[in-house]
């Protein structure tokens, strides 16, 4: 048996994570002592292993548990499938490399295949046309609609700028497209609570930045405290209500904490607003919080 903190040394997840999986009921101790230390048996870490998987691969937490409390669930069955879909990833890492290798010589390779966003495109364009009259409805423009997929579909620097957004934020086309497909299932829901919600945005607003003034009061503040982690999870709930739950991706606060921590106009905004050393302080807090 080994304790959380010797489990978290052997596989580099945080203590923190490992609570969290606890909590969610996706990876609960094999025993706790009654001093109320949480113990992993050999059979927890390799459930442990399993999830880590599923995580290499993108899968949300709340798809994970649903798809290992399954009764169906065959481990053996998942190590195949999770094995076909890392080859995937890993010939399409590996295109990459080859394309950015060649860069790196000099050589001019105006070839975007590796960035390839037709089932993307083609998704929009399966909705459009089967949902024109309620696109337009809720707002829609068609002829800025037909720009952008024009654009996607040529071989230009914006492509290739949109599809690396993407995969960063979403960790690939695949898992971008996917995301996709979900939220346009449930255009006419998100649109009616962006209707609705716009009454409230300057709410949300002076919300957000009264929780901002709150956060950087003290820069000199620990990160992990638990006061701090209290009013991100603050701010963390009011951006996600606002967002009405659309699958923003994996990577979104990675890329929100980054953007605190090396975007020049975001640390020059932010500084001025909320004092020198302000946006460092937010991009560690946030990547104190979500483990990044």
């Amino acid at each position: 048996m080994r304790t959380v903190k010797q489990v978290s040394e052997l596989t580099g997840i945080s203590v923190r994570t490992l609570h969290y999986y606890d909590e969610i009921s996706l990876l609960k101790p094999s025993k706790v002592t009654e001093t109320g230390y949480r113990m992993y048996d050999d059979n927890a870490l390799q459930i442990l292993q399993q999830i880590l998987f599923f995580k290499e691969l993108d899968f949300p937490l709340k798809d994970i548990r649903a798809i290992m409390l399954n009764p169906t669930y065959d481990k053996n069955n998942a190590f195949i499938a999770q094995r076909q879909l890392i080859q995937v990833k890993s010939d399409r890492l590996n295109e990459l490399l080859e394309l950015l290798d060649k860069l790196i010589k000099g050589e001019e390779c105006m070839s975007f295949n590796e960035f390839n966003l037709s089932e993307y495109t083609n998704a929009l364009t399966e909705f459009i046309t089967d949902n024109t009259e309620e696109f337009i409805r809720y707002g829609g423009d068609l002829a800025e609609y037909k720009r952008v997929l024009e654009m996607l579909e040529s071989d230009s620097p914006l492509k290739s700028e949109f599809a690396q957004m993407a995969i960063k934020q979403y960790g690939s086309i695949e898992k971008f497209t996917e995301a996709t497909k979900s939220n346009l299932a449930r255009f006419p829901e998100i649109m009616e609570q962006m209707n609705f919600m716009k009454d409230g945005v300057s709410s949300y607003i002076d919300k957000s930045n009264e929780l901002m003034r709150r956060l950087t009061a003290d820069l000199n503040k620990d990160v992990s405290s638990n006061e701090i982690k209290q009013i991100v999870a603050e701010l963390v709930a009011a951006g996600e209500a606002y967002s009405n739950a659309t699958d923003l991706g994996e990577n979104y606060w990675r890329l929100i904490a980054d953007g605190y921590l090396s975007n020049p106009t975001v640390i020059e905004t932010t500084d001025r607003k909320y004092g020198d050393g302000a946006s460092a302080f937010i991009g560690n807090v946030l990547e104190a919080y979500w483990n990044l």
